[in-house]
């Protein structure tokens, strides 16, 4: 029996996964710190209250256990790995698995570097709406693009000259954004967005949505890039990322006009023109309907609405 080789599929999913995902992070302002670089020693606990961002936490040294609500049973941590806290859930830090029963050994040294992050504009974002309560990136499991990534966070950490802060948000910034990349690769049971870029159909049709949101798009044109009938396309898009692909359309171009708006290079008329409005009424009608404010606002010129 002749072997069928599956790389192009493969590749080709990746390709499509990798664009989307491109696209949503870089389409919303993000914040991400690092907030602590800490050491405990001996049996020890650290709660942390439930907070309105997210929340993160590498192992640079030594394990741990992380118990809350999120977690059905405490998890174990050991250096390299990476635990997310996309919604800020309440949860606790150990040196053993239960906190109020230490073993009699000691557990030696653990040290972490702590964060915080944040999506700061856009109404709402599929991709931090699709993550779970909490996930983890395992080192040994990751990429090696992770793990470089990781270490120079870490590197970076132990150097005390000036604009270390800086240096280190910023890569904590891609450590968040390579996360997301490697759930969605192993995760078993994705859910929204993350799950449509899972099936290689869904993942065709939303990476050509994303790359050119000016097209005159219909479920019938997005069902033909998917290769599927319109019917099944439009059932199988709205029970896997939880919206009809029309609704998700809207969203995304407007989430495309709040990028482009804050670039002053960029007259409203023109944003209206690149999202495929035939006219800047009807485009400025269509943005304070998704976005509950005219495009002025989102200019950044004060209570000023440009006549919205």
């Amino acid at each position: 029996m002749q072997a069928v080789d599956t790389t192009p599929a493969i590749t080709s999913l990746d390709d499509d996964r990798d664009r989307v995902l491109e696209t949503v992070l870089g389409a919303y302002r993000m914040r991400v710190e690092i907030t602590a670089d800490v050491r405990y020693c001996g049996s020890w606990y650290d709660q942390e209250p439930a907070t309105h961002f997210g929340q993160f936490h590498l192992l640079t040294e030594g394990e741990c256990w992380v118990s809350g609500p999120a977690l059905d049973t405490p998890l174990h941590l050991g250096c390299g790995d990476l635990i997310v806290f996309p919604s800020g859930a309440r949860h606790l830090l150990s040196a053993h698995p239960d906190a109020h029963r230490p073993e009699p050994a000691d557990p030696g040294d653990t040290a972490m570097l702590c964060g915080e992050l944040e999506f700061i504009t856009g109404n709402s974002n599929p991709i931090f709406s699709a993550l779970p309560a909490c996930f983890v990136v395992r080192t040994d499991e990751s990429s090696a693009g992770f793990r470089q990534i990781a270490a120079m966070l870490v590197e970076t950490s132990r150097d005390r000259r000036w604009g270390r802060q800086l240096v280190q948000n910023k890569l904590a910034d891609s450590l968040f954004t390579m996360a997301v990349c490697e759930y969605v690769r192993s995760a078993e049971r994705p859910r929204g967005l993350l799950a449509a870029l899972t099936d290689v159909r869904l993942s065709r049709a939303l990476s050509a949505v994303h790359a050119r949101p000016g097209d005159d798009w219909t479920i019938q044109s997005m069902a033909h890039e998917a290769g599927m009938s319109r019917t099944a396309f439009a059932e199988l898009f709205t029970t896997t990322v939880g919206q009809p692909p029309i609704q998700y359309l809207a969203h995304w171009r407007a989430t495309e006009a709040r990028r482009l708006l804050k670039n002053r290079r960029f007259s409203v008329a023109a944003v209206a023109e690149m999202l495929g409005y035939q006219s800047e009424a009807a485009f400025r009608r269509f943005f304070k309907r998704v976005e509950g404010v005219g495009p002025g606002k989102v200019r950044g010129r004060g209570d000023e609405d440009e006549g919205d």
